[in-house]
């Protein structure tokens, strides 16, 4: 299906992994690592479009909370045992923090 929407056949640009991010992830085990690392993978091939649809990463806005400069957060599912709290700006994929615990990302 053709479509003049821009939003509709944009891949992400990039990820950003802010220090919190980074430091979480560089602390897990290896085998949890490469789970993080697989999905993030995944993630560099997916339409925006593709992953608020896609029914494994579960993205879901926390209305608790706001990042940096105010912008709405969201978690999204990267395996079984973690979350990760995001935020989008513009086509860029900001990870600020990494949760093993579900409730702990909300």
């Amino acid at each position: 299906m053709a479509t003049d929407d821009p939003c509709q056949v944009r891949r992400f640009r990039q990820f950003c992994l802010y220090p919190v991010f980074q430091r979480q992830l560089f602390g897990l085990e290896k085998k949890n690592q490469l789970a993080v690392l697989r999905v993030l993978r995944k993630l560099s091939q997916l339409t925006w479009p593709a992953l608020y649809s896609d029914r494994g990463f579960r993205w879901e806005a926390i209305g608790s909370r706001k990042g940096p400069t105010g912008a709405r957060l969201y978690t999204i599912r990267l395996s079984r045992g973690f979350r990760a709290v995001v935020h989008r700006e513009d086509d860029w994929l900001r990870f600020l923090t990494l949760h093993p615990d579900h409730d702990s990302a909300y």
